[in-house]
Parts: C-alpha cells; sequence; structure tokens
C-alpha cells in the first residue's frame, strides 16, 4: 500500500471535490465569484491553521530554517496566485454562461478537466517524459469525460467556455507549480499559505468589484460555503499537494480528473439520480484509465525487485 499512498490521496481529494460539487454550486448561485473564493480560501487556511498549532502543541512539527522559511513563503506565494487565477476564472465563468445553454455544469466540468491533457503536454516542455501507456490513459480518460459531461455536445461555443479552457490552463500552472516548488516543502504549511494568499487576493478583488454584498447573502449560505471551505478548500488540496509529492503530475492529473466520476456517483447515491448507459460507460472508462496510467510504476518496480 505506501507504493500508492499518493494515489490514494489523490483520489481521496477527488472524491472530496466530487461530492462537495453541489454544495460549491448552491453556494455560488446567490454569492459572485471573488467573494465566495475568498470565504472557502480563508476558511481553509483557518482550518489548516487550528490543525498546525495542534501539530506543533504535540511535538509533531520540526523546526524551520530560515532558508527553509523563505522557501516555504516563495512556493506558497506562488501557488496561491495562481490557485487565485484558476478558482475565480472557473467560478466566474459559470456565471456568465447564458441561461439556454443546457447543462452548464457538464460544460464547466468538461472543460477545466482538460488539464488531464495539458499537464502531459506541457510536461514536455520541462523535458519530463510521459510513458505511453499514460498517454492512452489520457485519451482514455478525455472519452470518459466527454461521456459523463457533455450527453448532447457542445452545440455553439460561448464566453464561458473560453473562460473555462482558460481555467484549465490555471489549473494545469497549479498542478506544475505544486510539483516544482512543493518538494522537500511541508505540504499541510504550503497549502496554508496558498488559500491565505489567494483568500488575501480573492477578498481585494470582492471589496474592489463587489461592493454592495451584505452579510445577509453570507449568513443564508453559510453551511455550503463552511462545507466547501474546510473540505474542499482545507483538506482537498492539501491531500493533492502531499499525494503529488509521490506521483508524476500527468498521472496525478488523471486521478484528480475522477472528481467528475464522483460527482456523477454522488448525485446517484444522495438524490437518486439514476445513471444512463453513457454515465455508466464513462465512469468505466475512467476508472480504466486511472489503473492504466498506475501500470509503467507498478512494472518499473517489478522489474526492479
Amino acid at each position: 500500500m505506501k507504493k500508492y499512498t499518493g494515489s490514494l490521496l489523490l483520489m481521496l481529494a477527488a472524491f472530496i471535490w466530487g461530492t462537495a460539487f453541489v454544495a460549491q454550486t448552491d453556494a455560488a448561485e446567490s454569492i459572485p465569484p471573488f467573494l465566495f473564493s475568498a470565504l472557502r480560501s480563508l476558511i481553509g487556511a483557518a482550518v489548516l491553521c487550528v490543525f498546525i498549532l495542534l501539530r506543533r502543541r504535540f511535538g509533531k512539527g520540526a523546526q524551520m530554517e530560515k532558508s527553509d522559511v523563505k522557501r516555504l513563503l516563495l512556493s506558497g506565494v506562488v501557488c496561491g496566485i495562481v490557485l487565485f487565477i484558476a478558482m475565480n476564472l472557473q467560478q466566474y465563468g459559470i456565471t456568465v454562461y447564458p441561461q439556454q445553454v443546457n447543462n452548464i455544469p457538464g460544460r464547466s466540468g468538461f472543460l477545466t478537466a482538460m488539464y488531464v491533457v495539458l499537464v502531459p503536454i506541457s510536461g514536455l516542455f520541462f523535458h519530463k517524459k510521459v510513458h505511453p501507456l499514460v498517454w492512452a490513459a489520457v485519451i482514455l480518460a478525455v472519452a470518459a469525460l466527454w461521456l459523463l459531461c457533455l450527453k448532447n455536445g457542445f452545440g455553439g461555443i460561448y464566453l464561458g467556455d473560453v473562460l473555462m479552457f482558460i481555467c484549465a490552463l490555471a489549473f494545469t500552472a497549479h498542478i506544475i507549480s505544486v510539483d516544482m516548488l512543493g518538494k522537500g516543502v511541508d505540504g499541510v504549511l504550503l497549502s496554508c499559505v496558498q488559500f491565505f494568499v489567494a483568500g488575501v487576493l480573492s477578498l481585494l478583488c470582492a471589496l474592489i468589484f463587489e461592493p454592495h454584498i451584505g452579510v445577509q447573502v453570507i449568513a443564508q449560505s453559510w453551511l455550503p460555503i463552511l462545507y466547501v471551505g474546510v473540505l474542499s478548500s482545507g483538506v482537498a488540496y492539501t491531500l493533492q499537494i502531499i499525494g503529488q509529492k509521490k506521483s508524476e503530475p500527468a498521472v496525478a492529473s488523471i486521478i484528480m480528473s475522477l472528481e467528475s466520476v464522483f460527482a456523477v456517483l454522488g448525485g446517484w447515491v444522495v438524490f437518486g439520480d439514476l445513471l444512463s448507459a453513457r454515465e455508466m460507460l464513462g465512469c468505466v472508462c475512467m476508472f480504466a484509465a486511472v489503473i492504466l496510467a498506475q501500470t509503467p510504476s507498478f512494472l518499473r518496480k517489478d522489474t526492479v525487485t
């Protein structure tokens, strides 16, 4: 099990993101993007601060040198800025879709998850070799996303589609940033810093562009905000950082795209939504892609032993 700890952590993160999708959508309907991102990020940072203090209280936190602190702050600021861009593009992109567009969550989910293709492609520029089986898993994952998210195809191209694709580029940059800057840095501390940075930047934008939102609006959606802030932000993104330390970026992106599968399965369990044959095939394809993406690592370890 130790060999696949990273994959299991990433899968758990995808599970949390998928099951938290309903809460995120519910809150986004009444709260504008920057304020929503600020609240979820700052709540996530606060939860991680409590965890860090408890960890130090019981002697689990190691002392850091000044050079380590500088590296942590630099890594956290860079990852936080990229995450700020990605999450707000996603939230704003959902709001600008015309009302007549069918299946907005599916379209946005499919386009956002295109990082599953962009991550291995971008890795080529950093001289990261991708195993042929991982490329096959990427193609299979894209087919699964199409089956799960786009029942009726695209139709036309909207501003929301463009923003979602840019969002996918931003999430690609975030995955690569975590891969490059997260090595040798405490994952919980890095996650806390990145959320504080993303939260402060989102709050500043909310004060500038969304100044007329009252406390009453926030109070009406306190439960989904708290749910998304604690689990989707505080827990899941921390699992991503820790899990990516043990996984290749291309493989990590495939595992994290399981979010769409868990969202569909969550709707089936919670709301009783029946899965169509197309959706069941999409789930099977996505799980097959994840297993296929793990195969090169298994073969290498098997050869060494």
